[in-house]
């Protein structure tokens, strides 16, 4: 029998907190609830847990600065959880590590569904040998092994490590950067719209016709800034991510 999966609850209201736990529950988790930052940080040190709930509005250091420190240590998905409106806070939340946010008062149906397409991305990539070379690869693409392994211009991403090297040097990505940065390679030189990246992350079929938010479309491009942060890539010069304005984003033509 596979080991239960792991919720963390860091919330100071307790109404909310319970109902988070409540909701993670009924999805199968073991679920444990923090009050405050601090306790909050520690609790994901000790549980290595797979998801995270996290307030903002916390009352010793703020959902930022616990999202910032726990991304040193932990690849959890954290989904933050904000009574601010403001687009701002929001994009700051991303940048600091987040990887998904839901603005109070929210339905619990739409936090359990959330959690369950993050969910879906798995930690490791289902057996090599299930795997068809050439299927499904456009004929663009960047050379792919067949096992989820692809290499251009001297960066290499793993799927069944979930690791990814530029120039022999490895980079720790978020879970969602990671899937963003597998997408463009799967899709070499074929644009990808924002709501076609927004439906990856969720785990939905391209041609589901889900309400796609401008807000929605905004946090693609903050984890998009954030993957070309950490690849060191130029916008203007782009060695890996080309943006094309006002649709998306490929990758970058081959080096030669």
């Amino acid at each position: 029998m596979s080991e239960a999966r792991v919720g963390l609850v860091i919330e100071d209201d307790q109404d909310i907190r319970e109902l988070v736990r409540t909701v993670l529950t009924q999805a199968g988790f073991e679920v444990t609830v923090a009050s405050s930052g601090i306790e909050g940080v520690l609790a994901a040190k000790t549980l290595n847990p797979d998801v995270i709930t996290l307030d903002l509005g916390l009352p010793d250091i703020d959902g930022f600065e616990v999202s910032r420190q726990i991304r040193e240590f932990s690849d959890a998905y954290i989904v933050m959880l904000t009574a601010r409106a403001d687009e701002l806070d929001t994009l700051i939340g991303l940048e600091s590590g987040a990887d998904d946010y839901l603005t109070k008062p929210f339905r619990p149906r739409e936090l359990r569904a959330r959690i369950a397409a993050m969910m879906r991305r798995p930690r490791s990539v289902p057996d090599p040998a299930e795997a068809v070379p050439g299927a499904d690869q456009p004929v663009d693409a960047p050379p792919g092994s067949g096992d989820g392994t692809y290499s251009h211009n001297g960066l290499v991403l793993s799927y069944a490590s979930r690791s990814v090297t530029v120039d022999g040097a490895e980079l720790n990505l978020t879970r969602t950067e990671f899937e963003l940065l597998y997408a463009l390679l799967e899709a070499g030189r074929t644009v990808r719209t924002k709501s076609d990246l927004v439906r990856r992350l969720r785990d939905e079929d391209y041609d589901v016709g889900s309400y796609i938010s401008e807000a929605d479309e905004r946090s693609v491009e903050v984890h998009m800034g954030n993957l070309r942060k950490k690849l060191g890539d130029s916008p203007q010069r782009p060695r890996w991510l080309q943006t094309v304005r006002g649709v998306g984003y490929r990758l970058a033509p081959a080096e030669r």
